[in-house]
């Protein structure tokens, strides 16, 4: 704030409006579709670990395939970049392995290895290769 000496004028670099007019024109502003809720839960998911379904933890011991923490933290952030691309269920590729993941839930459904034969991959509506 400038006071302009002699005089009782007063410059603000606030500009009330223009404020207004980023506060409006913020992306979570400018897409009303996108509720308090939906942002929450986004966050919450992004800081909670990823889970195994039971059958994933079945395929991956009966399989013999085992994740190290530098494979884990790649699938993590692949499972950040689906989920900014809209993606809800999702093939995640990590090295020979393949995984099937909801991506919301951050919840692994099955997984395999490139050496086997059924590479059809069913109910995915997005791939992500980390």
């Amino acid at each position: 704030m400038q006071i302009f000496p002699g005089t009782n004028k007063v410059n603000s670099s606030i500009n009330p409006v223009a404020d207004e007019h980023q506060l409006r024109n913020t992306p979570q502003a400018s897409n009303p579709g996108v509720s308090f809720g939906d942002v929450l839960g986004n966050k919450i998911a992004e800081n909670q670990p990823i889970i195994f379904s039971k059958h994933a933890s079945l395929r991956l011991n009966s399989r013999n395939i085992n994740l190290s923490g530098e494979q884990i933290a790649r699938v993590e952030n692949g499972l950040t970049q689906a989920r900014q691309k809209g993606i809800n269920d999702s093939l995640v590729v990590v090295d020979d392995i393949r995984l099937v993941v909801n991506v919301k839930s951050k919840t692994v459904i099955t997984a395999m290895q490139s050496v086997t034969d059924n590479n059809i991959f069913t109910n995915i509506d997005g791939a992500v290769i980390v």
